[in-house]
């Protein structure tokens, strides 16, 4: 039945507010805001209402929902709540679910420099956001060479009786061993390096200057070299982070690309005048979606998304314009409890940012159509050559990681025709087999990852399997036992045999069923698929393999003593320093850790040294 839009429009209010167009079976399509609910709504009904995209969504509309709000202000952030909460079909959606890292300086005695994500529950002060961890090691590492602050952990920091090879190498000035550095002249550093996270570069400098005349002045000629060196070393950095003189503000420019059905959005961070980094999304757009729109989806989702590390800065530059840029700014002012400035009219320095902004989007919008187009090539060769009756849309591989049997990890990694998904890997700890038995840990993963009821659009149609023949047997006995599983929908299983000195380009693949050995010339596009496959796989099974092996390495003694729960082997290492710093404890060392008694401390030293 369709929708009676007249009589709804006649009871809908001229006021500001958010709509919600909803389907035959009540299912939000889309989400909107509105100053002027009844004319905005009027729009979609018109004879011809423009974009197939907003056809498509009015002859599935059956209801539509409205909740008026005093202000436009308030409509946005309604808006952004609820396509955050029910991702709507129609809705342009940001899937960025990272937070953001920042510098932290801490308040302690000898305070340290380090990465920190997450919520500011440390003591300090907290710089950035920067765009990527990559950008965070990256200015910590700079920071090493201007300003020797320790930038080890506490537990490391604590327990040391001499310096480190970073106080070798002067790249730290060694406050965990007294005699040093004094404390004036390690908190002199540390105030430089808050100076300079604060941009204010020329500080910096001037005090800089002062101390190495004042030293020179002294005849403290060594002195006065460090001085010299941190000035030289800071001057070079200058030249390769400033933006502009005049342009000190903190200001996030963007720019956006759309083509093909995929969106490119790129951020450049500017702060204090010094370019932290940028950063590229690709935000899930409907057909026929228009730039405006996606810029709006994108600031309202960028900016209130609420997660950990995200911060508005006091001005958001645009390179396209946009009809409610003052209530995206009143918006933004009101969350961020700072004024906040929106805009795409700008001249000079600003308008060349822009440009810069712009041009990255195209790029990684061009990289990313190209990708999609090679990939989409590469699937389709793949079905020529397996001669395939019906396109893949998905395809999953196996691998198996180990050390000499321990630790044992299985890992399925997810390809579609435009790439890894992977949102779907998954991984398995094997147990309860024979350590070394690559064929037993397939059949338990496989198991694990067939053994229930499946979506059909979780079936793969490839199913890869890293290994020869037995391991494809294997393979083919596992999914047999559960084809009521899968619909009656049989993938087609292939096994990956390392081709001779294990070089890539000389694989032999060993289809299903027939067993038939087939071997591609080392050029060819579906094999470069199989590979990256295959690789992608070994890669996720090795991660998680090291991380089991490491997490077993570290705690795995300690799990063995009675008494001893998760909290106490966390003080005991965090206390002492690690693993082997425990071990070389004596009984009397251990009793001063923060809940072991003496009685303990005897019983963790005799299991570990029996």
């Amino acid at each position: 039945m369709a929708f009676d839009h007249k009589s709804f429009l006649a009871s809908a209010p001229h006021q500001p507010g958010v709509y919600r167009m909803l389907d035959e079976d009540a299912v939000i399509l889309y989400v909107g805001k509105a100053k002027d609910l009844v004319k905005r709504l009027s729009s979609y009904f018109r004879r011809d209402p423009g974009s197939t995209k907003t056809r498509a969504l009015v002859s599935h509309i059956r209801h539509i929902e409205f909740t008026v709000t005093h202000t436009e202000t308030e409509a946005l952030i309604l808006e952004h709540n609820l396509i955050k909460q029910h991702q709507p079909k129609y809705n342009i959606l940001l899937r960025d679910d990272k937070s953001y890292p920042y510098i932290l300086l801490t308040r302690q005695r000898h305070p340290r420099v380090t990465l920190h994500r997450g919520p500011r529950k440390s003591a300090g002060d907290y710089f950035g956001p920067y765009p990527s961890g990559g950008a965070v090691r990256e200015s910590l590492h700079l920071m090493q060479k201007l300003f020797p602050i320790r930038q080890c952990d506490d537990s490391v920091y604590a327990n040391r009786s001499r310096p480190c090879l970073l106080y070798q190498l002067k790249r730290c000035a060694g406050p965990c061993v007294p005699g040093l550095v004094s404390e004036e002249e390690y908190q002199a550093q540390v105030e430089l390096a808050r100076l300079f996270l604060q941009g204010k570069d020329q500080q910096v400098i001037a005090d800089l200057v002062s101390k190495m005349e004042q030293a020179s002045a002294q005849l403290a000629f060594e002195a006065a070299a460090r001085y010299r060196d941190q000035l030289l070393a800071l001057r070079k950095i200058q030249e390769q982070q400033s933006v502009s003189g005049n342009v000190l503000d903190d200001m996030d420019v963007i720019g956006a690309a759309m083509e093909q059905g995929v969106a490119s959005v790129h951020v450049l961070f500017i702060r204090q005048g010094k370019v932290l980094g940028s950063r590229n999304y690709f935000p899930a757009i409907p057909v026929d979606a228009e730039f405006e729109e996606l810029l709006h989806a994108f600031l309202l989702q960028f900016y209130l998304s609420g997660m950990a590390g995200r911060q508005i800065p006091s001005e958001v530059l645009l390179d396209c314009e946009l009809e409610d840029e003052d209530a995206l700014a009143a918006t933004f002012t009101q969350m961020a409890g700072y004024a906040v400035r929106v805009s795409s009219r700008t001249r000079s320095e600003r308008a060349r940012y822009i440009r810069l902004a712009s041009t990255n989007a195209q790029a990684a919008l061009l990289s990313k159509l190209s990708h999609k187009s090679t990939q989409q090539q590469r699937v389709a060769q793949l079905e020529e050559l397996l001669e395939l009756q019906q396109p893949i849309a998905r395809m999953e591989c196996f691998d198996i990681s180990h050390t000499m049997g321990e630790n044992t990890v299985a890992s399925c990694v997810v390809f579609n025709r435009e790439g890894p998904v992977s949102s779907e890997y998954r991984r398995f700890n094997i147990s309860g087999i024979t350590g070394g038995d690559d064929y037993a840990a397939m059949a338990q993963a496989l198991e694990r990852r067939f053994g229930k009821q499946q979506a059909a659009d979780k079936i793969p149609d490839i199913l890869f399997i890293d290994g020869g023949k037995g391991q494809l047997t294997r393979a083919e006995e596992i999914m047999a036992r559960h084809l009521d599983k899968l619909g009656g929908k049989h993938p087609l299983l292939i096994g990956i045999a390392k081709g001779e000195s294990r070089k890539p380009g000389l694989e032999t693949l060993i289809v299903g069923d027939s067993h038939e050995e087939l071997h591609f010339p080392n050029d060819l596009p579906a094999l470069h698929l199989i590979q990256h496959i295959r690789d992608e796989s070994h890669r996720f099974a090795i991660t998680g393999h090291r991380a089991r092996r490491g997490k077993a390495r570290v705690a795995s003694a300690l799990e063995d003593i009675p008494g001893v729960g998760p909290k106490r082997r966390q003080s005991l290492l965090k206390f002492l320093g690690g693993m082997q710093e425990v071990k070389q404890a004596s009984i009397e060392q251990l009793a001063k850790v923060p809940g072991i008694s003496l009685e303990l401390a005897s019983k963790i030293h005799d299991a570990l040294h029996h």
